[in-house]
């Protein structure tokens, strides 16, 4: 089932989110749901935030930039109660989008590799060092869970150039081409 992506200035983009339980009702269910709504929206990663819940967990698949990042490759996960523990001192400045900021892009600055430890939809346990755009894309989701959200890592004058667009989002009237669920609606 599509859900809706909760646009900026929903207070749940904004929130920091709760451990998944391992006896969570539906968890498969939901995690199919988030993997349905990401590709339906052309997008390569979705957190719980974006579909209005206050979860530690979030859905990436970026197999679809593989032939530029071969890194990316057949790189799709279920990221349950993450923890990224380290993060390289290299860092790697590329323009990146959200789901939840229809027709802004900004370019933002990432640790080139991380290390995280989170639960698969089985709950099995996983440890693993991340590289490249992949680790971006996983940077980006697990910004998230702690209640931020790509833009606040921008300067304050790229936030004042990009305030129409921000100010559309919040209204309700960015284009865009999937479900939305903006603020008051």
């Amino acid at each position: 089932m599509i859900l809706p992506i909760f646009l900026y200035g929903q207070p749940v983009l904004r929130k920091e989110t709760e451990n998944v339980p391992q006896d969570y009702p539906e968890l498969k269910k939901l995690v199919d749901n988030m993997y349905d709504t990401m590709y339906n929206a052309d997008g390569v990663g979705l957190a719980a935030p974006q579909v209005g819940l206050s979860l530690r967990l979030f859905v990436i698949d970026a197999d679809v930039v593989g032939d530029d990042c071969p890194e990316c490759k057949g790189f799709k996960r279920t990221m349950i109660n993450p923890d990224i523990y380290w993060r390289s001192e290299e860092l790697v400045s590329i323009e990146e989008g959200c789901l939840s900021f229809p027709g802004l892009h900004e370019k933002i600055s990432r640790a080139a590799s991380i290390k995280v430890r989170y639960y698969d939809a089985d709950f099995v346990a996983h440890d693993e060092e991340i590289h490249g755009f992949a680790a971006r894309v996983v940077q980006h989701e697990y910004e998230h869970l702690e209640g931020h959200v790509f833009i606040d890592n921008v300067s304050g004058i790229r936030k004042q150039l990009s305030k129409g667009k921000l100010n559309d989002i919040i209204k309700g009237t960015a284009r865009c081409s999937y479900r939305t669920k903006a603020v008051g609606k």
